[in-house]
């Protein structure tokens, strides 16, 4: 099945846009509860104004929240990127450190978050359990649990090492553009042949290529036979 996503979706990215480990994180953190779209048409003013870690320390408040409040829970967030700044300028000479029990002692900083800095700023293999992600495993029958850490280690089992970034994008870009939560494009589906799961959606070609979004359509739909 990986393979097969893989001949799916063979440019795989993060779709938050970001320059630096410390954009990818503050992107990330915004990320929560808001769509990858909505954060990118957020931070282009808000990397120029704040440009490292010590400039989110010293942020006034009311001004950073205004930055940000088109991505949600902006108070919560603003909080987080403050400690965010305060915490790296205190422990890491102001620099995003590159290894999993340092990032998620981080505020705003969890699992999944660490593993999206890791996987796409370092380069360090990691599995991100997005609602994407655990819905479409559990979907796939890969692993029964629930709770994200749970999933991540289930999965990094079935999945070599080098694999995990990509898989997770791969899962990703899935669930986003072809396996819907409520009405999967299963008709079209390049998993098709192995997904337990397959007829919950249109199983009709014409029916389920309507449901395809995203810039692969047109190469899903060719690898469908349309």
């Amino acid at each position: 099945m990986n393979r097969r996503l893989k001949e799916a979706f063979p440019h795989v990215y993060c779709e938050l846009d970001f320059t630096t480990p410390l954009e990818l994180t503050v992107a990330t953190i915004l990320s929560a509860q808001c769509t990858d779209v909505r954060v990118n048409q957020a931070t282009p003013a808000l990397f120029a104004r704040y440009r490292d870690a010590r400039a989110y320390a010293e942020a006034d408040r009311t001004e950073l929240e205004e930055y940000i409040r088109t991505t949600g829970f902006y108070r919560n967030k603003a909080n987080s990127i403050i400690g965010l700044g305060q915490a790296l300028l205190e422990r890491y000479d102001g620099e995003v450190p590159n290894r999993l029990r340092d990032l998620v002692t981080l505020p705003g900083i969890g699992r999944k978050t660490a593993n999206v800095v890791l996987g796409n700023a370092f380069g360090v293999p990691g599995i991100t359990v997005d609602t994407h992600f655990g819905r479409l495993v559990r979907r796939w029958k890969w692993t029964d649990e629930t709770d994200p850490v749970k999933v991540e280690h289930a999965v990094g089992t079935l999945i070599e090492r080098k694999e995990w970034t990509d898989l997770s994008h791969r899962v990703i870009f899935h669930g986003r553009r072809v396996c819907h939560a409520r009405k999967p494009a299963c008709g079209v589906c390049v998993l098709a042949k192995d997904c337990p799961s397959y007829g919950i959606g249109p199983t009709d070609k014409v029916a389920a290529a309507k449901l395809v979004k995203g810039p692969e359509t047109e190469h899903l739909l060719e690898l469908a036979g349309l």
